[in-house]
Formats: structure tokens, sequence, C-alpha cells
């Protein structure tokens, strides 16, 4: 403990030893980068929703109601949007929308008053928080090999709520 460096933990990887057969660190890529989704017609206009944590998050344990990376204060019922996307759409920076899953027929996913917050996002693309859009992830919908749920990419649809505040 007193010592430069601290007390030494073996990080395998860190030493340059892979468990493999090949003793050499592998790599897994995906068949595809994008999956092809089943997208309900009735869903209309879709984008394709990421979550993502606050700065003041650790895993699923929140802190605050705040996040000074995207100016966020006092919420974390947010969906972040390309300007372009908010005016295609119809909606204005402000307005609070229902976010709907595109993808899951069997049952209606959807969580309400959102507020619309204009990001630099990639056109068709939104992002939320993390737990709060979790509603919207049916349990299918994961990495076929990894089991991982897929919090980086679901089709949803958007329409203005009925709801004036987050709650």
């Amino acid at each position: 403990m007193f010592q430069p460096g601290g007390i030494p933990r073996p990080v395998p990887a860190r030493q340059r030893k892979f468990a493999t057969s090949n003793k050499k660190a592998n790599f897994i890529t995906p068949s595809r980068l994008f999956p092809e989704f089943d997208i309900d017609p009735a869903a209309g206009e879709v984008l394709n929703l990421a979550t993502l944590r606050s700065n003041d998050q650790f895993n699923t344990t929140i802190y605050g109601y705040g996040d000074r990376y995207r100016g966020v204060d006092g919420t974390r019922k947010v969906v972040f949007m390309n300007e372009e996307d908010i005016k295609r759409l119809g909606f204005k920076d402000g307005d609070f929308v229902d976010l709907t899953t595109a993808i899951d027929f069997a049952a209606t996913r959807r969580v309400t008053g959102f507020r619309v917050a204009r990001h630099d996002m990639p056109k068709g693309c939104c992002a939320a928080y993390y737990p709060e859009a979790n509603p919207l992830f049916p349990l299918a919908h994961h990495d076929a090999k990894a089991k991982t749920p897929s919090y980086k990419l679901l089709p949803v649809s958007l329409s203005l709520s009925g709801t004036s505040s987050p709650s």
C-alpha cells in the first residue's frame, strides 16, 4: 500500500495472457451491423432509439435529476432528437411525446410524457435515459449469442403526449 504503484492486481490481458486455444485475443464481429426488423406498418415513421446514462448515474443507481453532459436538469424523462427529425415529425423542442415500440406486435410497449430535447444526433436516431426507457424493450430483443439486451437499437414511433409534464 505504501509502495509506488500501489497493490498489484494481476489482470491476464494486461500481461498479454489469453485463455484461448491460440493464446491470442480473439474478436468476434457481428454478421451484420444492423439487424433487420419487422416494423409494424401501423407505427408510421420510426426512429432508432438508443438508451444512455447520465453523468450522475452508476448502472441503475440514479443520484440526481441533472445531466451536465447534455444540459438536462430536473427530469430524466427526455428524448434527445436531431433538429431535422423534430421538424419533420411535426414536433418542437420542449414538446412532450410518447414513445411506442415499433417491432413487437404481441404487446403495446409505450412510455409517456418524455420531453423532446434538441441534441446533436444522427438523423433517424433518438436517445433516452436508461432505465426510464426500459419498458420499451421486449425481453426477446437481445443479442443471439451474448443474450444481452439490445439497448442500443430499437425502432420506436413518437406521438404527441396527452401529458403536459413528466410524472
